[in-house]
């Protein structure tokens, strides 16, 4: 890790100072970046850095658009294997953790959970349990994960969860086949639109639900189904110098504040 951030500011400081001349950067970013990376990108410009235009959504269709052609300076993932990915295939520099996160289940008042009556809610054929779609978005992928280590505490776990999941959101079309507004915290306007009870999600998400529906009951996952989620950037390939000044920022003390404010915990916590 440090390795690596040595490797970016390095990058950094041979590209020289900023020119007024250096163009806009573009981030692609995980949709659960939303909030703190508008917030860090905002900070970034006002602190003398160049503009970005930032676009967010599953981590998955975020680098198949950049595998597709798509012009971008740097991706911020919610986990490790996308970015990865695209420096694997050239198309991006080396990955870095810049911020970790964990699951969280997200439910109405009706439910009753409680720390510990998650799995027993998460079961219950009478609760509907909302998710986000594995491969397209690694919350899926994590929440998958949580249902293997069901399956360790419960047998036949996995295959109950697997079978009653409903893949609301992180596909590439969920947002517009459910009428999704791109703004809304998709667990809040899921519960609250009755398209589910219960709804497994990062605890960034959850917290943002919270501040949306206050009635809301957010518990993170127990010890022995406890998720973690590393999230990586990459600069990708030909990136202007911005680009490489604001991954510094995003690890500085002052991107790490604005990430710790929305939740997030700092990089090297695992």
């Amino acid at each position: 890790m440090r390795r690596l951030t040595a490797a970016l500011i390095l990058c950094a400081l041979l590209a020289g100072p900023a020119a007024a001349a250096d163009p806009a950067v573009t981030l692609y970013g995980a949709g659960s970046l939303r909030g703190a990376m508008l917030r860090i990108v905002e900070a970034f410009h006002e602190s003398g850095g160049a503009e970005v235009t930032a676009s967010f959504g599953p981590s998955g269709t975020m680098r198949e658009k950049i595998e597709a052609g798509d012009k971008v300076d740097i991706f911020t993932s919610a986990d490790t294997g996308h970015p990865q990915r695209l420096n694997q295939e050239g198309l991006g520099g080396p990955l870095v953790v810049f911020a970790r996160n964990r699951l969280c289940a997200i439910a109405a008042p009706k439910v009753g959970l409680t720390a510990d009556n998650v799995l027993d809610r998460a079961l219950d054929p009478a609760v509907r349990l909302g998710t986000s779609t594995p491969k397209s978005d690694p919350s899926g992928d994590y929440t998958w994960a949580m249902f293997r280590k069901a399956e360790a505490i419960r047998p036949g776990a996995f295959a109950a969860l697997d079978r009653k999941a409903l893949q609301l959101v992180g596909a590439p079309d969920s947002a517009l086949k459910l009428g999704l507004p791109e703004d809304a915290n998709a667990a809040a306007w899921l519960i609250e639109h009755d398209k589910a009870d219960m709804f497994l999600g990062y605890c960034t998400s959850g917290k943002a639900a919270q501040a949306a529906r206050p009635d809301l009951v957010v518990v993170p996952l127990p010890k022995g189904l406890a998720v973690g989620a590393a999230y990586g950037l990459t600069v990708l390939k030909d990136a202007p110098s911005e680009a490489y000044r604001l991954a510094l920022f995003i690890l500085s003390p002052a991107g790490q504040a604005i990430l710790a404010e929305s939740g997030f915990d700092a990089p090297t916590i695992p």
